[in-house]
């Protein structure tokens, strides 16, 4: 499946209309990310896993500049950095992030 979100599309499994998916859909549930491998943003890395026929790769430390994390609230793209520095809120529409998801940092970002 695959749906606009301001402007950019994300793919995944049941996604709805803030990114939210099949495996992550709580209220704070609300962000994509860009894979490397494919240049194409992902409601999660299961999603990827379900509808990629590659591996995931993670996006290199020298790409934490670029657009890479996306707010399914808004539809605002971040940088790996803004998205570190952002407190677990959308910094342009304050949306809350779901705080979990940095758990996941390695299998998104590789290592800090």
């Amino acid at each position: 499946m695959e749906r606009t979100i301001g402007g950019t599309d994300v793919r995944g499994v049941a996604i709805d209309a803030d990114t939210r998916c099949a495996h992550y859909d709580t209220a704070r549930d609300v962000v994509a990310i860009r894979a490397a491998c494919c240049d194409t943003y992902f409601a999660c890395h299961a999603c990827h896993a379900a509808v990629a026929d590659h591996e995931w790769r993670v996006l290199p430390r020298d790409a934490f500049d670029d657009p890479a994390v996306l707010c399914g609230a808004c539809g605002a793209t971040l940088t790996v950095r803004e998205y570190a520095d952002c407190d677990d809120a959308c910094p342009d529409c304050g949306h809350a992030f779901n705080p979990g998801c940095k758990r996941h940092w390695e299998r998104y970002f590789g290592a800090r």
